[in-house]
């Protein structure tokens, strides 16, 4: 059984210590929904952070 993860939408953001609580909430309650999210800080500006939404 193959498992396709499409990317729905990615937004760049400021960084903030706590954004991975945002993030961990939303993939606890949303994980039933067919919905992961993801975090990263970008490669090019160590002060922002890279959202990405995906489609499970």
């Amino acid at each position: 059984m193959e498992s396709k993860i499409e990317i729905v939408s990615t937004v760049t953001v400021d960084h903030s210590d706590d954004l991975y609580k945002i993030v961990d909430l939303l993939n606890r309650t949303l994980k039933r929904n067919d919905l992961m999210f993801g975090l990263a800080l970008d490669q090019e500006d160590k002060s922002k952070a890279v959202f990405t939404i995906y489609r499970t």
